[in-house]
């Protein structure tokens, strides 16, 4: 096999199991400020138990998030040196800054959001979770930036062959991070909200009535049908930027081949690379044409235009459908379920709330499904015009990445499966604790063999 191939896939498995729990941790520390902000405007008991329950599922989440991001670091150095040799002068500084403003400022103060509630003032516990939010918040904005100026770099020189900073702002600032960037944390949001509102909706169905629960699915629901509407916008100002700036990946999303106008919107296709064409294809006339160009006749660009230097194109045309297609499925469930949420209090029908539990982990098949569309429409760039990926990695035998792929795939299955088993422990074992009885309905008694 292609050790180029095989390190790709290592990274790719390593970066998907990572990105899995920041996904999670930047929208939560603001869900749980929230709940905080609630308890300590209004003193009713749900707000709290919702937040001490969902702490500790941040704070695992984080822990996860942790591990794997050192692993992922190590692979620049292992299977990727020709990356840090090429653009170190500023892919490291930009790494540093994410580990001095956000990682600490999280690490420092978790310990006091999961330990200090009744040990701490409720000003400094309040302040404490204000800060791990804005901490998870400026990690993802340094780890976005570096992202983002390796798919569109800008603000450098090259000297001998190694990248140097020549307009830091230009280089923070560069035009894909700020549509990179909401996207990202819009993703975050979606993921966080269904997380809890599927596992409240678990907890519901297994006879749970207490108020942190109520609680739980209505935030839940609620910030999904609030933020879905948003991401779609932003999603589609997203790919304008992304047509005007990496043209071949548009190409590739849409499954277009020859640059032309009235191009339809491809439901449903399987692309032929040796073809140069699709096969059982299913669109609506000059949607593409639409949507990319606010124009039913608008030229959109066909792959044909980049023969050699355009990414894989199955990957990236069927994960752009699955981002979209688990988005459009979280609209609807989420304006239903607040539409049946405000007409019933706290009491969802037994199909949204099974409904919801089967969305539970939707925000990570949106997330990853939009992350390779990213990253596989780079190539063959690993930072576009600049380095490529072939120029990047290390010159292992195929045995050896590949025994190392193994290994890397086994331990994460693993830890994604005691992951999710201790999240449902966690709460089930908060449906067994006999709660604060001002948080529960009178003559709701709770099912402690549920």
């Amino acid at each position: 096999m292609d050790p180029l191939l095989l390190a790709r896939i290592q990274f790719g498995a390593n970066i998907s199991f990572h990105i899995l729990f920041p996904t999670i941790t930047i929208a939560m520390g603001w869900v749980l400020l929230f709940f905080k902000l609630r308890a300590n405007a209004t003193g009713d008991a749900k707000w709290t138990e919702a937040y001490r329950f969902w702490v500790k599922v941040f704070a695992l989440s984080f822990a996860l998030g942790v591990v794997s991001g050192i692993t992922m670091s190590f692979q620049f150095g292992t299977n990727w040196p020709g990356f840090m040799e090429t653009v170190g002068n500023i892919a490291g500084p930009l790494l540093a800054y994410e580990v001095l403003t956000a990682f600490f400022l999280e690490a420092t103060f978790l310990g006091i959001m999961l330990f200090g509630q009744g040990r701490v003032s409720n000003r400094v516990h309040t302040l404490a979770t204000v800060l791990v939010a804005l901490g998870t918040t400026a990690s993802a904005f340094w780890i976005l930036v570096l992202n983002s100026w390796m798919h569109t770099p800008v603000g450098f020189e090259m000297r001998d062959g190694v990248a140097h900073a020549t307009d830091w702002w230009a280089i923070v600032f560069s035009p894909s991070m700020p549509y990179r960037l909401a996207h990202m944390l819009l993703a975050s949001g979606l993921t966080c909200a269904f997380l809890i509102a599927g596992l409240s909706a678990w907890r519901w169905l297994r006879g749970d009535r207490s108020g942190g629960v109520a609680a739980g699915l209505k935030t839940g629901v609620r910030l999904a049908a609030v933020l879905i509407p948003v991401q779609i916008l932003v999603g589609d100002m997203h790919g304008l930027n992304t047509l005007e700036h990496q043209p071949a990946k548009v190409a590739a999303m849409e499954g277009n081949w020859e640059t032309r106008g009235n191009v339809p919107l491809l439901l449903f296709a399987i692309p032929d690379e040796a073809a140069r064409e699709n096969r059982f294809e299913i669109g609506i006339p000059s949607g593409a044409s639409l949507i990319l160009k606010h124009d039913p006749a608008g030229v959109v660009p066909g792959l044909n235009d980049f023969a050699g230097r355009h990414p894989p194109v199955a990957p990236v045309f069927f994960g752009f459908r699955i981002m979209v297609g688990v988005g459009m499925l979280m609209l609807l469930v989420s304006w239903v379920g607040a539409w049946q949420l405000r007409h019933r209090g706290a009491e969802p029908s037994r199909v949204l709330a099974m409904a919801l539990v089967g969305m539970t982990f939707s925000g990570w098949v949106a997330t990853l499904a939009g992350w390779y569309v990213t990253e596989i429409g780079r190539q063959p760039w690993l930072v576009t015009g600049v380095l490529s990926t072939a120029d990047a990695v290390a010159p292992h035998g195929a045995g050896t990445v590949l025994t190392t792929l193994l290994m890397y795939l086994a331990l994460y299955a693993g830890l994604l499966a005691a992951y999710v088993g201790a999240v449902f422990h966690l709460a089930r074992k908060a449906g067994e604790m006999p709660g604060d009885a001002t948080s529960r309905p009178a003559g709701v008694p709770m099912p402690l063999a549920a």
